[in-house]
């Protein structure tokens, strides 16, 4: 079966517009990313999923200079642009990552991809979101061409197309769902934050590659949890957005909160 793990990226972000090209180390956010996710076993292709907006020439200009794989569709329609790259690059599973994860573990993603096809028999969709127990910045969600298919057809709400599998962990009736937890049954999702939505988030993560990439640039996220724990200085930097996630701009949008709060997904 062919992989296609897809990174959504652009540079509107309206929390912290042009995060995916920010600095660190004379080089840009998404090429950090990029390089980390690399490294996992059994990615496949690595596509960036961007828009069709101006403002993501940019990132078509750098994903050509590095010869990485791109794909242009619809700004906000994150399911249909999903889609479409995933039936461009013939894939049969769809992986998905959001661009605000540039210190993912390579080893995160590789379990869950593992998970998934070791049980490719009973799930269509298998994640480590449902809950959430690794660190915040960490998304990994796998699922088959046909499950997105499916929701592509058939999401009508929109944060079921702007976040794209909405629709999948929604209809437990229609699909069938799998988690991956930590290897040691402790959740970090609520006390470890290295997405990037913020200022804060960056400042954070530039310090964190700072602190370990020249020392050892397979650092995992046991040894962030390590840096940060002996670094509360930095640690500290986006202590405030601890446990912020996607739900609380949708609360209109969504009649059980309850359920989102305790899956802990954030927005991308």
């Amino acid at each position: 079966m062919k992989v296609i793990v897809i990174i959504q990226a652009r540079t509107s972000s309206t929390r912290l517009p042009n995060k995916v090209m920010m600095p660190i180390l004379d080089k840009p956010i998404l090429l950090w990313m990029i390089e980390r996710i690399s490294e996992a076993k059994l990615v496949g292709e690595i596509v960036v999923a961007t828009s069709k907006d101006y403002s993501d020439d940019v990132i078509e200009e750098l994903c050509k200079k590095e010869k990485i794989k791109i794909f242009r569709g619809n700004l906000y329609d994150l399911l249909d642009r999903h889609y479409q790259a995933s039936k461009y690059y013939n894939a049969d599973l769809v992986v998905k990552i959001p661009s605000d994860c540039p210190l993912i573990d390579p080893k995160i993603i590789d379990k869950v991809i593992g998970y998934y096809l070791d049980n490719s028999n009973q799930f269509d969709y298998v994640s480590n979101l449902h809950p959430a127990t690794y660190p915040d910045g960490n998304d990994v969600e796998i699922m088959s061409m046909n499950a997105l298919e499916l929701a592509w057809d058939k999401a009508e709400k929109k944060y079921q197309r702007e976040h794209t599998t909405p629709y999948i962990w929604e209809n437990t009736d229609k699909f069938s769902i799998g988690n991956v937890t930590t290897e040691d049954n402790i959740d970090y999702s609520m006390n470890y934050r290295y997405t990037i939505d913020y200022f804060e988030d960056y400042l954070l993560i530039k310090k964190i590659y700072e602190g370990l990439y020249p020392q050892n640039s397979n650092f995992t996220y046991k040894d962030i949890i390590k840096f940060l724990d002996e670094n509360k200085n930095i640690k500290v930097l986006n202590r405030k957005y601890l446990g912020r996630y996607w739900y609380e701009n949708y609360i209109n949008e969504i009649k059980n909160i309850d359920h989102y709060k305790n899956n802990l997904l954030k927005i991308i």
